[in-house]
């Protein structure tokens, strides 16, 4: 099957729609198919012996954002692909599927990020109002352009529902993978992974750690009150425009906390491969903060270490995390129970092997090949649609 992925973003930007888009190209050359990856300048000219396509592109909020530009369409007549995959699509991802469905092609769009609440955040600055109206008009143009494809898979049943509510047509559920081959509890026994621990935590502290982008949709001010529960450390990993914000304010609860303070946070950077998962295997609970989130893959890499996981009661973490069992799962509503949970991990060591362990099991089956194995029937499924709707 000859495959074009068009992608909001692609290397060598480091987030999840990146890193599901190499993991399905990964797979479509061990299974022997054919693919071409159309994506925002700068990009690698090639990705898995496949060639990349880099389209104009644009910085927003240190985001490559792809122009819609006609090249897409002329990369698309010149492949002949069977299948147009978009990746998140928005902006370049828009001029994706409207290249596809002039050209006849059928199309598969992922959706995966969830771009109207975080536009009604922002636009919450300048008022509730500004920002609903924002969410309203980007579930317009979402519905608009997700019409064109033949079928739009969502990560979790939280965002399938969300997508269907807000009139999104040919709709169906495809999750994501974990490489465990990567991330896996073996790490822990690592010397550089205990060396890291060490410099952590000279006193033996209990490390409480996050990975992702530091921004304000992902809500990191969850853990203020979380930094200053007694004998723990707050560790971050990633970077973003709010990093400068969070390490004052992070500090300054910790050094402001009564009876001993507690290390200052630390803020590791921008981390993958072997040193994301060294990086995982140093903790000892992993906390997710984000309730905006329609999958939320670092919970997956965190259970593939066997950590337990804290994690919001809503969205795509409500598929990922079996509370009480492998995690917990707080009330975004009320601001003391993520310290609450977290404090219950920090206290009770056997209950933290127990829950990580429960997770390792649970991740366990969850590989990329099976995923991206079900992504390519979810293509059938499209060209079959598209056929008969053709006829």
């Amino acid at each position: 099957m000859r495959i074009a992925i068009v992608t909001e973003s692609f290397l060598p930007s480091l987030n999840g729609v990146t890193t599901s888009v190499c993991r399905v190209l990964d797979r479509l050359r061990e299974t022997g198919h054919d693919a071409v990856v159309i994506a925002p300048s700068p990009a690698p000219e090639t990705y898995a012996g496949f060639p990349v396509r880099a389209v104009t592109s644009i910085p927003v909020r240190q985001f490559q954002v792809g122009l819609p530009t006609g090249e897409i369409e002329d990369v698309l007549r010149e492949f002949r692909p069977h299948v147009v995959h978009v990746a998140s699509p928005f902006v370049l991802g828009a001029r994706g599927l409207t290249a596809a469905d002039r050209l006849g092609l059928p199309c598969v769009a992922i959706y995966q990020t969830d771009m109207p609440s975080y536009l009604e955040q922002h636009g919450n600055v300048a008022g509730a109002a500004t920002g609903r109206a924002a969410a309203k008009a980007a579930w317009r143009w979402i519905r608009r352009i997700h019409s064109l494809a033949d079928l739009t898979l969502a990560p979790s049943s939280a965002a399938l529902q969300d997508i269907r509510a807000h009139g999104v047509p040919r709709t169906g559920l495809w999750g994501r993978g974990v490489d465990t081959g990567l991330f896996r509890p073996e790490w822990r026994a690592d010397a550089g992974s205990r060396a890291l621990r060490r410099a952590l935590a000279p006193d033996g502290q209990v490390l409480v750690g996050y990975v992702g982008r530091l921004a304000p949709e992902k809500e990191i001010h969850r853990l203020v009150d979380v930094a200053t529960i007694p004998g723990t450390r707050l560790v971050l990993v990633g970077d973003g425009p709010s990093r400068t914000a969070l390490a004052e304010q992070l500090s300054e609860a910790v050094a402001g906390s009564a009876g001993r303070p507690n290390l200052p946070p630390v803020f590791l950077g921008r981390r993958s491969g072997d040193d994301l998962a060294r990086a995982y295997a140093a903790f000892d609970v992993f906390a997710h903060t984000g309730t905006r989130e329609t999958f939320g893959q670092t919970l997956q890499e965190a259970a593939a270490c066997r950590l337990p996981v804290v994690a919001p009661a809503m969205g795509g973490p409500l598929d990922l995390v079996d509370h009480g069992t492998t995690g917990l799962l707080f009330d975004p509503e009320d601001p003391r129970s993520i310290v609450e949970h977290v404090r219950s991990l920090v206290e009770d060591p056997a209950l933290r092997e127990s829950m990580g362990s429960a997770g390792l099991a649970k991740v366990a089956p969850r590989s990329w090949a099976a995923l991206v194995d079900q992504l390519v029937g979810h293509y059938e499924d499209a060209i079959a649609r598209h056929g008969a709707t053709a006829a």
